[in-house]
Formats: C-alpha cells, sequence, structure tokens
C-alpha cells in the first residue's frame, strides 16, 4: 500500500471519539512531518479541526518526534500558532526559506519569537525582521504607578500599556509620552499623545516565587556540600558561642570557603577505602561492608544462660530475638526451635552435657544447625540449682549427615534480576505491538501494521535470549527447579519440528525426523528437556545452508539412557570440537534466522542444561550426540530407577 493511500484512510477514519482524534493526529503529522505524502489543506484543515480534542501532551509529544525530520512549511505554521511548549521543539529544527519565515513572523507569540532569536542558522534578512519586533517582545508594562520587566519568553499582555519618559525626545516636547504600535515587518513607528506629568517608574524586585536562585543556593543543595558543612559544624562545636554560618547569615556567601571545604572533604574521601559492590571481587578484608550480601552472615559461635526452668535468659554473640526464651526441655517444644534428647535428658538431671544438638529455625545470623554445650549452675549458699550456663558452635563436617550446601553466586544472582527488569518492558513492547498489527484498537495503515509485525518478530527473539540468559543464570546459581516426569520422544520431536519449519524454510534446510519405538521416553522434567532438544534442534537448523538435510534420530542406548544424534551443518564443519563453542554473535550478524546470542553460546547452554538433566552432550567431527536418561528400558519394559 503506498503512503498516499494511507493518507486517505486516515482522513476517512473515524475521528469523533477522543482515541480516534489523537490516532488520526500522530498519524497525520507523522505522515506529513517526514514528507512521505504531499501537504494538502484538507489535511491541514482536520488536523486544526480536531487539535482541541488532542491533549497538550500528544501534541507536544508529536512535535518532539519530528526533531530529526525536516517538516513542511504548513505543518510549522500549525505547530507554531499552538502553546510555546508544544512550537518550541518544531521551532527549534523548522528550516524555510526565508520569505517564509518573515511571513510567520506577526503571527508568532514573543515566546516563539524568542526561540528563534536564539538559532544561527536564519538568514540575515530573517534576523533584521526579528529585530524590529524589538519594542514588543522587550517592553515595560506599567500598572498604576509601577512597572516590571517582561522577560524574554513570556507573553504579553494583550493591550499595550503607556510609557512616560521624563526627557524630551526627537520630535516630541517636554513631557511628552509615547505608546508604540504593533510593529510591521520593518519599522516601529511612536506616536505622540497628550503630556502628563513626569512620574519616576521604580522597578519592582523579583518575587519569591521567581525561579532565578543564587548560586550559594545551589551549592547549599548540593550532598557533598552539605556534608562538608557538617564536618564544619563538628569541628567548630568545641569552641562555644560560635557559629560556622554566622558569617553566611552576616554577609555574602563566600565561594573561596565553600571551595575549601569541598576540597578537604574530597581529601578525606580518598584516604577512606571505597565500598564495593560484591564481596567476591575483593578479597577477605573489606574494611568496609559490601552494599549486597547474598549470602546472610552466620555466627560461628554464641554464649548463653538459663534459668531454673530451662528457658534461655542471657545471649552474646548471636541474634537474641530467637534464642531468648529457648527451652532446654524438649518436650515443652515439640517443633520450630528445639534441642535434642541429650540436652533434654540431662536437664531432667540436672546434670552437665557435651555436643548436644540446637536447630534454631528462621533467617537470623543464629539460624542452622548448632552443637550446644553446658554445665549446670548452683547457689552456694542453699544449694538450690539455678540454671546453665554453656557455648554453642557450628557443627564440623564430619558430625553432620547432611550435604554440602554449594554457595550462591553474586554475580548469577544480579544477572537473574537484570533478565527480570528486561522481561517486563519486553513483554509490554510485543503486546503493544500485536494490538497495533491485528487493529485492536482500530484501523491502521498498512505500513505501521508491517512496522508492528517487525517489531514483534524482534521482540520474540529478544524475549528468547532473555530466556536463554536467565537460564544460564539459574543453571550457574544452582537455582534451576527440576521436576520429576516422563517425556515421550517421538511426540517431542515431531512437535519441536513443526515449530521450526518456518525457519526451515528461511534457511532452504530440509528438517528430517527418524522412526523411533512409540515407548522410548526420557526421564526429566518435561520443560527443561522439550527446551534443551528445541534450542539445540532450532541452533543447527540456524545454521544450515540451502538443501542441506539434517536428520535426527533416536535409539535406546547402554545405561538406561536416550541417545539423541543430530548431524552437525556443512557451516559448523571448519570448527573443531572446542572452537564450536566459541562463536559468537559478531560472527553469525549477517546470517538471517541465526542465533540472537550465538551459536556458541547455544550450544554451551544446551551441554550445561543436559548435565543437569543427568545426561551429557558429545560433539563429533560428523554429528552431536545428546544422552539423556531413559524412563523405559525398552529390553524389560519396566520403570528406571533412575
Amino acid at each position: 500500500m503506498r503512503f498516499d493511500d494511507s493518507l486517505e484512510t486516515v482522513l476517512s477514519a473515524d475521528m469523533s471519539t477522543p482515541f480516534g482524534a489523537q490516532s488520526a493526529w500522530r498519524q497525520l503529522v507523522d505522515l506529513i512531518g517526514r514528507r512521505r505524502v504531499p501537504v494538502s489543506p484538507a489535511a491541514i484543515t482536520r488536523l486544526k479541526m480536531i487539535r482541541t480534542q488532542v491533549p497538550p501532551p500528544v501534541r507536544a509529544a508529536s512535535a518532539r518526534s519530528l526533531s530529526y525530520a525536516d517538516p513542511p512549511a504548513e505543518l510549522v505554521h500549525l505547530f507554531a500558532e499552538d502553546d510555546i511548549t508544544i512550537a518550541a521543539p518544531v521551532l527549534r529544527i523548522a528550516r524555510m526559506r526565508a520569505g517564509q519565515w518573515i511571513e510567520m513572523l506577526p503571527g508568532l507569540s514573543p515566546a516563539g519569537r524568542s526561540v528563534l532569536r536564539h538559532r544561527r542558522d536564519l538568514a540575515p534578512e530573517v534576523r533584521r525582521a526579528l529585530e524590529s519586533f524589538g519594542s514588543v517582545d522587550f517592553r515595560l508594562s506599567a500598572a498604576g504607578s509601577e512597572a516590571f520587566f517582561v522577560p524574554d519568553g513570556i507573553a504579553p499582555e494583550p493591550e499595550l500599556p503607556k510609557m512616560v519618559l521624563p526627557d524630551a525626545k526627537a520630535g516630541l516636547s517636554g513631557n511628552e509620552s509615547y505608546v508604540p504600535e504593533r510593529p510591521s515587518a520593518a519599522v516601529t513607528e511612536l506616536k505622540p499623545v497628550a503630556p502628563v506629568e513626569s512620574v519616576i517608574l521604580p522597578m519592582q524586585p523579583v518575587p519569591a516565587e521567581s525561579p532565578f536562585v543564587s548560586l550559594g543556593s545551589v551549592a547549599l543543595g548540593l550532598p557533598v556540600v552539605a556534608e562538608a558543612l557538617r564536618q564544619a559544624e563538628g569541628q567548630d562545636a568545641t569552641s562555644p558561642g560560635t557559629n560556622p554560618l554566622d558569617s553566611q547569615a552576616a554577609g555574602p556567601f563566600e565561594i573561596n570557603e565553600l571551595l575549601q571545604r569541598i576540597d578537604a572533604y574530597q581529601r578525606q574521601r580518598e584516604d577512606k577505602p571505597g565500598v564495593p559492590l560484591l564481596r567476591s571481587d575483593y578479597g577477605d578484608n573489606d574494611d568496609q561492608p559490601a552494599l549486597f550480601d547474598l549470602e546472610p552472615v552466620q555466627s560461628p559461635s554464641f554464649r548463653f544462660e538459663t534459668d531454673a526452668a530451662g528457658l534461655v535468659r542471657w545471649i552474646e554473640g548471636a541474634a537474641r530475638a530467637p534464642l531468648i526464651g529457648l527451652s532446654l526441655d524438649f518436650a515443652a517444644l515439640p517443633a520450630g526451635s528445639r534441642v535434642d534428647g541429650v540436652a533434654a535428658g540431662a536437664f531432667r538431671r540436672r546434670a552437665g552435657f557435651a555436643n548436644a544438638r540446637l536447630i534454631v529455625e528462621g533467617n537470623s545470623d543464629a539460624a542452622g544447625q548448632w552443637r550446644i554445650t553446658g554445665i549446670p549452675v548452683f547457689d552456694r549458699e542453699t544449694g538450690r540449682f539455678t540454671g546453665y550456663r554453656g557455648t554453642a558452635r557450628r557443627p564440623r563436617a564430619d558430625e553432620s549427615a547432611e550435604p554440602a550446601r554449594p554457595s550462591r553466586n553474586p554475580q548469577s544472582d544480579a544477572l537473574r534480576q537484570l533478565v527480570h527488569e528486561l522481561r517486563t518492558p519486553t513483554n509490554a513492547i510485543a503486546g503493544f505491538a500485536e494490538m497495533i498489527e491485528t487493529q485492536l484498537l482500530g484501523p491502521v495503515p498498512q505500513p505501521y501494521r508491517d512496522h508492528a509485525s517487525q517489531i514483534r518478530s524482534q521482540a520474540a527473539d529478544l524475549l528468547t535470549a532473555i530466556d536463554d540468559i536467565d537460564l544460564a543464570a539459574r543453571i550457574e546459581s544452582n537455582a534451576l527447579d527440576l521436576r520429576p516426569g516422563t517425556v515421550p520422544v517421538a511426540s517431542l520431536l515431531t512437535q519441536i519440528a513443526d515449530d521450526l519449519t518456518s525457519l526451515a524454510r528461511l534457511r532452504g534446510t530440509v528438517l528430517t525426523i527418524g522412526s523411533s519405538a512409540p515407548e522410548l521416553a526420557i526421564a526429566g522434567d518435561d520443560r527443561a528437556v522439550e527446551r534443551l532438544i528445541a534450542r539445540l534442534m532450532a541452533t543447527l537448523v540456524a545454521s544450515g545452508s540451502k538443501g542441506e538435510k539434517i536428520e535426527i534420530t533416536a535409539e535406546s542406548g547402554a545405561d538406561a539412557q536416550v541417545v539423541l544424534t543430530f548431524d552437525r551443518p556443512q557451516a559448523l564443519a571448519a570448527y573443531g570440537v572446542e572452537s564450536i563453542l566459541t562463536i559468537d554473535a559478531e560472527a553469525e550478524a549477517e546470517a538471517e534466522g541465526a542465533p540472537l546470542l550465538g551459536t556458541g553460546f547455544a550450544l554451551r547452554l544446551a551441554r550445561n542444561l543436559a548435565n543437569e538433566l543427568g545426561g551429557a552432550l558429545v560433539i563429533g567431527e560428523q554429528a552431536l550426540t545428546l544422552h539423556l536418561p531413559a524412563a523405559v528400558i525398552a529390553p524389560v519394559e519396566q520403570a528406571s530407577s533412575s
């Protein structure tokens, strides 16, 4: 569809509703402003007609969208008639002939002409025409006996006030006054009026709400300056009766003194070590705490005391909240934080105990497994039992049957957070593009629908890359959630091959699936298995050439495994077994349909995901072989224990 047809479609669209008017405004401004269609009186008339129905923010956004365009003179005239906040972006970039500028100047507001005065690319005759408006744009307004200055960029009053001159001027007698008229494009004429008494016009001071502030006020709002002043106040606090800001209150703000304080504060900061973002990036001898302690800090030991009832009353070396009130009586705590039977039996006998087990629940520094040792305490005078005193320590590796918990990688957690922040706006972009493409909110010209289709396709590729990065980060941080299941091989391969039909047609590659036993199945998480095989097949098809055939076969292997064999494309034949994993996205930037993150990243991700599923990916010279656990052993027809 041609752009001329698009213009006719927009002009014939329904503009009775606010949404229809806004949509038509955006499309007309875009088509005319970028000179995709010739300017027609009907289009300009339609824009003037619907301008009142379009909110100012929408009109301002459409004006800003023409920053890198070359709008025609008729559209510039239309925006110049609008408010200065809407007209300014167009007036700053518009390029017209000198005659067109001079013709438009009388209709501009003083604020609009002020925008043009700041341009240095206008013709000399346009500048001279702007100078002729000086008596109107730079004038004094009188209100009673006082006057104030109208700065450049502020619209004048509708009526031109009378200005009184105390001295005689050429053509006027002693105390006559004159009224300036609206200037023409060249000369401003002064007309004498009846003489009045001379008055002195005092200038009104800048009101309190003026946007102009002093340099000292701005500097006092800076964090560095505030910190420097705070330190200076602390140093001067030892001398009574003095105030470090007295000198400023009594006189002007001293810039020299401020700069000296800032310099002293900067020198103090340079002498101190910086705060690391991640503790793993620096050594263990960090003087400053890390900003992101992803792993909770655990106390290595603590001391405690109990009362005669066995309740903990005093703690030193760990968080008090989860421990105060904890009882040594096993029967008193059937669930939650508790001790084992060794400490409970010793408490009933008022005897000492050593290396008893203590479990503290929660997320504090005292949470986890402990080994506690305590001795009973008796009153020296009466011999009455008063409680226990003891210590607690973390269990050694040989004292606990729990598997060692792998430490989390802070960089992987930060990457997963970044992936989450990227996925949200990308989903929004894809959703709005689909709404435009399907014309869900109203008719849209074909060129815009084509652009929306491209945006949606590219957003889908970007979401796939984001999901791959998220999966890699989960594998790296040991946060991959795998659920046991059974995945039939034949139906899975057929489904993935159907999904890759468009990619295979684009690359000219023939994808064939070999026959396999219907009872052949893979033991593992169905989502992870499907993602692994789908990404591997998509990577190989994207690397294929025109007319090339890629065959995929599946069969039962030894040790209760399913073996899937993928033909290696000819484009990857030049790479060795290890070098194929290093192919980056830049080497395939020109290939249509290539993985967004590169073939090397996709193969490394498939290899790591296969390891997580209990299998392996073997890269050979002629084929890639994927080994995964089998859910059914074909010869015996029984479920695998794996």
